[in-house]
């Protein structure tokens, strides 16, 4: 059979991803103080041992006021690099490229983690002082769904906050991480400044379509001045909001962002409002991948799709059809974490399982060669009749 295009290698700049297939940042809630656990450890390296191409830690904030709640993790300080740079080593040791994403979560900050309710905050859940540095800000003082008003940016809190983004990305560089995505989706901040109904400001920084996207511009050009060149970097898009930011306004930023130094186009959607996007009600699988098709044609950059991918054969096809560069798996990653593995195999590829680390490589090939009969558990649901003749 001829190499599926999922598990042909891709070089982006400097960077030569095994295959195709990309784990999603996905937030785990699960830091301590803004410190990585070993949570997070076992998390990012199940994925990298079974078989991904790159693999990105979730959203780390660039500032203590960007938490989203208690468990994210941080990246505004150089004490957090030792056990992020932990994480990458695992990821590389299994044989994986390392992503993080940074970002920043403006007026959806200070909320509880989605299993214990998702509400805002109250001064009672944390300490005094923690709550004093946990203030809410954005580009305009327009609360989300709920929550509490926050305090509109002045001009040089947001300059500062560019250099913020620009130094978590040095500190992403010192730990070890391939590459590195900014965070503009799903309502955080960077979204809020694109954003015409959460960004109501008359200088610079708002107004204008052109001027909503200054913010994300300047982000860019110091995250990129802060990397090394032959390291990519991504920027992830609400690339429909169903609230004034949708796919016209994606192009025209991405190809904005394409000379300032950004490689791939992370297409997702929604966040602005308290409700999904009509698409994503009861969403079709691969709801998002239009984006990435057109963004990719029209901006001509490269994208990533990601929504609703679950089959080995739809992700082939997307790629096949020239609609995404690369496809990002989120839950379908927790179900099953050796679902790049389990694609080759379904897709008739890497019969020699090398695209796991020895200890697994060599006991599942051993089986494939010995016990040729035997069904994987992912190939059937229920046990097949095996000769013993």
């Amino acid at each position: 059979m001829t190499q599926p295009l999922l598990f042909t290698p891709l070089s982006i700049r400097g960077l030569a991803l095994k295959n195709r297939v990309v784990v999603a940042p996905m937030h785990q809630y699960s830091a301590i103080k803004g410190f990585a656990t070993d949570w997070h450890v076992m998390n990012a390296g199940r994925y990298a041992a079974g078989g991904a191409g790159l693999v990105m830690v979730e959203s780390t904030k660039i500032e203590r006021r960007g938490c989203g709640t208690i468990g994210d993790l941080g990246l505004w300080d150089d004490a957090f690099i030792p056990q992020l740079a932990r994480v990458a080593d695992l990821i590389h040791y299994c044989g994986a490229a390392a992503g993080i994403q940074l970002g920043h979560s403006g007026r959806k900050a200070r909320c509880q983690r989605p299993w214990e309710g998702g509400r805002p905050m109250g001064k009672d859940s944390v300490a005094p002082e923690d709550w004093a540095a946990w203030e809410l800000v954005a580009p305009s003082a327009l609360a989300s769904d709920g929550a509490a008003v926050p305090r509109e940016l002045t001009v040089a809190e947001i300059h500062a906050m560019v250099e913020a983004w620009g130094k978590a990305a040095a500190r992403a560089n010192t730990a070890g991480y391939d590459m590195v995505e900014i965070h503009g989706a799903h309502g955080y901040l960077m979204h809020q400044f694109l954003s015409p109904v959460a960004n109501q400001r008359t200088d610079d920084y708002g107004g204008s379509e052109a001027k909503r996207m200054r913010f994300a511009c300047e982000v860019v050009e110091c995250v990129r001045a802060n990397l090394p060149k032959e390291k990519p970097l991504f920027l992830r898009l609400s690339a429909e909001d169903d609230a004034g930011w949708g796919p016209a306004q994606s192009v025209a930023l991405a190809k904005l962002v394409k000379p300032l130094g950004v490689d791939v186009i992370d297409c997702s959607s929604g966040g602005i409002l308290g409700k999904a996007p009509a698409g994503a009600l009861k969403p079709a699988y691969g709801y998002q991948v239009p984006y990435a098709d057109r963004i990719r044609r029209e901006a001509g950059v490269m994208t990533m799709a990601v929504g609703l991918i679950v089959y080995a054969d739809q992700a082939e096809k997307i790629l096949q059809q020239g609609q995404a560069d690369l496809v990002a798996l989120a839950r379908e990653m927790l179900y099953n974490p050796n679902w790049a593995m389990d694609a080759a195999q379904k897709l008739g590829f890497d019969r020699e399982f090398a695209l796991v680390p020895p200890p697994s490589q060599y006991w599942l090939s051993r089986r494939a060669a010995t016990l040729p009969e035997v069904v994987p558990s992912t190939f059937a649901t229920s046990q097949p009749n095996r000769s013993t003749d």
